[in-house]
């Protein structure tokens, strides 16, 4: 195998994965979108029978679309999650020392953490 033989199927590689990333990006943004189930298939069927054009003319004319509608998913995603580290930990991070203790009391009677646990965390909450 020569250089230019491995260069060259690198380079085929390449665009492969660039090719799949554009299709994979493309049908996810066509179930997020509020199109009707009928222009969904055209555009699926477009995809399978005439790929590189269809993937550049739904680029072209939803390119502005498919940016906000993944703005908005990774929005919500940040939010969800925000939300969630809040109701896991709760207000153990801004409550008193009492609170922190009894908590780790709790997980100390429930088996969840060690004694020495208990005590570092007990130690951190009167620091």
């Amino acid at each position: 195998m020569h250089l230019s033989d491995l260069l060259w199927s690198l380079l085929v590689i390449f665009f492969m994965i660039m090719y799949f990333m554009l299709l994979f990006s493309i049908v996810g943004d066509l179930f997020r979108s509020d199109k009707s189930g009928a222009a969904k298939t055209i555009w699926v069927i477009a995809l399978l029978f005439f790929p590189l054009i269809s993937i550049l003319v739904y680029t072209f004319t939803n390119g502005s679309d498919m940016t906000k509608r993944a703005v908005e998913s990774q929005t919500q995603m940040r939010q969800q999650q925000e939300a969630y580290v809040r109701s896991v930990v709760g207000d153990s991070a801004g409550g008193d020392a009492a609170d922190q203790i009894k908590r780790g009391a709790d997980l100390l009677a429930s088996g969840a953490i060690s004694q020495a646990e208990f005590d570092a965390l007990k130690a951190k909450a009167l620091s």
